[in-house]
């Protein structure tokens, strides 16, 4: 595939409410989005970096400068490029995983325009439809809280996840779970918020029939999680910790989760997230595609992802008006619990060019020729 150039855009879009967490609040998106320009067909990729390092060590502003400045030289200077060798190009520069995901993602949609192929055929995608979930977010109240996920529970979102901190596990779980019932598909988030010593409190919730405790312990304790896990009945998952398919396989062999939740943008792209779920399948640990408040353009490729034979869980995709009033691609809209799966080539989705321009703050064009 040979590229012209590459267009980089900021865009600030506001959430519909302000989404709460261990780490903070969200109340916009800053957004930044990569066009790779090549001769047959332009792909797009998003970078999920939020505007602090506060879920991992990435920003958006460094996400962007590192993309400018490092990748795309790199990628430019490669005589050959392909989604595949994308990873091994851009290997000599440490970490920035989201970053490098987001290049690798627009460069893997190009190519898959060009051929006629969708994300999801491209991954291995096994259903036209994936059952999603929604996570809710800190509230000033729990009875704001049982009002809320009553309204999406109202609006058909096949599981409730609960994000948690210290002072805020209990109660709201014990709330939600006797106004619900016991049928209710519920689980929690934590962030990192806890240690190992709060064991003791994070085994008040086994009670409560959670599907899992996600991401209790900062994501370097391994073993820490592991000695959680032997002393709690509810199923630890882990999310920040998993970096690659290999500290997947490290993490399961140390009895660090039974569950495993996938972001894309986490393990460096779409193509390491396959690695990672084809590691959970082949231990029997099942997984499910985490979401971190992405436009049209980031949910599509984790719809078709969560389309795979072992995402067997709920994931937190949600339909595009759960974060925004207009997304900049043809919205994804709740069906019986499920968003469909894009069936057109690459992507299946395309960023609305008068919207896109009414939304960027900015906007680079690197080129390559």
């Amino acid at each position: 595939m040979k590229i012209s150039g590459v267009e980089l855009r900021r865009l600030t879009m506001p959430l519909r409410s302000p989404f709460e967490t261990s780490f903070g609040v969200v109340t916009e998106r800053d957004i930044l989005l990569i066009r790779v320009a090549a001769e047959q067909a332009d792909g797009w990729g998003e970078c999920a970096a939020m505007s602090e390092p506060v879920y991992s060590s990435e920003h958006i502003h460094g996400a962007h400068d590192v993309i400018r400045r490092f990748l795309l030289p790199r990628l430019a200077a490669a005589p050959r490029v392909t989604s595949a060798l994308v990873a091994q190009i851009l290997a000599p520069f440490k970490g920035h995983p989201i970053a490098k995901a987001a290049v690798e993602a627009a460069v893997l949609d190009a190519e898959l325009r060009a051929a006629g192929t969708s994300f999801g055929d491209h991954l291995g995608a096994v259903r036209s439809s994936v059952p999603v979930g929604v996570s809710v977010g800190i509230m000033p109240s729990v009875a704001e809280l049982v009002d809320t996920v009553g309204g999406y529970l109202d609006q058909g979102y096949r599981r409730i996840k609960l994000k948690i901190k210290p002072g805020w596990d209990v109660e709201p779980v014990r709330a939600v779970r006797e106004r619900f019932g016991d049928a209710l598909l519920l689980q929690v988030d934590a962030n990192t918020a806890y240690t190992l010593g709060d064991a003791q409190r994070l085994a008040a919730l086994d009670p409560f029939d959670l599907l899992l405790i996600e991401q209790p312990l900062p994501e370097d304790d391994i073993r820490g999680h592991a000695a959680l896990a032997r002393l709690l009945h509810t199923p630890i998952c882990l999310d920040e910790s998993i970096v690659s398919a290999r500290s997947a396989a490290e993490a399961i062999a140390l009895g660090a989760c039974r569950i495993v939740n996938i972001k894309p943008a986490r393990v460096g792209g779409y193509l390491e997230a396959r690695r990672v779920h084809d590691v959970c399948a082949a231990n029997g640990i099942p997984v499910w595609c985490g979401g971190m408040l992405e436009t049209g353009v980031g949910r599509a490729a984790n719809v078709a992802l969560a389309a795979l034979p072992n995402f067997t869980l709920p994931g937190d995709i949600s339909a595009s008006e759960r974060y925004f009033e207009r997304d900049i691609t043809e919205p994804f809209v709740l069906r019986d619990g499920c968003l469909d799966v894009p069936q057109g080539p690459g992507l299946g989705v395309t960023p609305d060019p008068v919207l896109l321009d009414e939304l960027t703050t900015a906007r680079d064009w690197i080129d390559f020729r």
